[in-house]
């Protein structure tokens, strides 16, 4: 199982985040992620977030060997063909580590719609938010197979990584994505798993599929045991700012 850090943004500033990311990769880990938000919230009420993909973009250039990832991109705030040749370039940039995590959006009740608001971008129903990111898949993947031809194609394809919370999502990772992520401590993580990777033989698509769940978890023996037992091939760890305490991955 693969062991990667989510670097939280809310109160950063990008030196935090890239010397946090050097430290995780002296220390071991095996990827690094960004949580996708536009503001943050805590006790202080909101607070202003770095913008995730141009930390990655730099987080590229200041490593050499970590996956890089955003856990994951909200489809509403960027245009799917834009960032189908947005993550072509990142995958160049950082020679082949990009994992292109994408979701569906925070629905109405949660506070991170508020954001999205805040630019002009309304909130859909959890089934139109569903729907819009079906559509964003499918219109990345046919600009990277050339469809139409003259948009730059990465190399390797990067794997898409759909973030959920429930078995809806579950499955439509399973059935256009390569990869399904969760939060660790969801009761019902053993059968959004099952569901994935069900969704994901019944597809027929040959291509790999891994899993993968956030949370607090790694630095327990038996922490890692259950998601192993599970199938799950990246635990990710989440961590404050300003990162300084980041140890040796054990």
């Amino acid at each position: 199982m693969k062991n990667d850090v989510l670097l939280i943004p809310f109160g950063a500033s990008f030196r935090d985040l890239r010397d946090g990311a050097r430290r995780a990769e002296d220390a071991g880990y095996d990827g690094i992620w960004l949580w996708d938000h536009l503001r943050g919230g805590g006790e202080a009420g909101p607070e202003p977030v770095p913008e995730c993909w141009t930390v990655l973009s730099a987080l590229a250039e200041a490593t050499s060997r970590v996956m890089l990832g955003p856990l994951v991109l909200n489809i509403a705030n960027r245009q799917p063909g834009v960032l189908a040749n947005m993550a072509a370039t990142l995958q160049e940039v950082s020679g082949g580590r990009l994992l292109l995590g994408l979701g569906a959006g925070g629905s109405r009740a949660t506070p991170y719609a508020d954001e999205q608001l805040a630019i002009g971008q309304p909130v859909g129903s959890d089934t139109e938010r569903r729907r819009a990111l079906e559509r964003a898949i499918a219109q990345i993947r046919a600009l990277w197979s050339g469809t139409p031809r003259g948009f730059l194609r990465p190399s390797p394809t990067p794997p898409i990584i759909v973030g959920g919370f429930g078995p809806r999502m579950a499955e439509l990772a399973g059935r256009l994505a390569d990869g399904f992520n969760a939060p660790a401590g969801h009761p019902q993580l053993p059968e959004l798993v099952t569901l994935a990777r069900r969704a994901h033989a019944e597809s027929g698509r040959a291509t790999p599929f891994a899993v993968s769940a956030f949370g607090g978890f790694p630095g327990t023996e038996a922490g890692r045991k259950r998601l192993m037992g599970l199938g799950v091939e990246r635990s990710i760890l989440l961590l404050q700012p300003p990162f300084a305490e980041l140890r040796a991955r054990a």
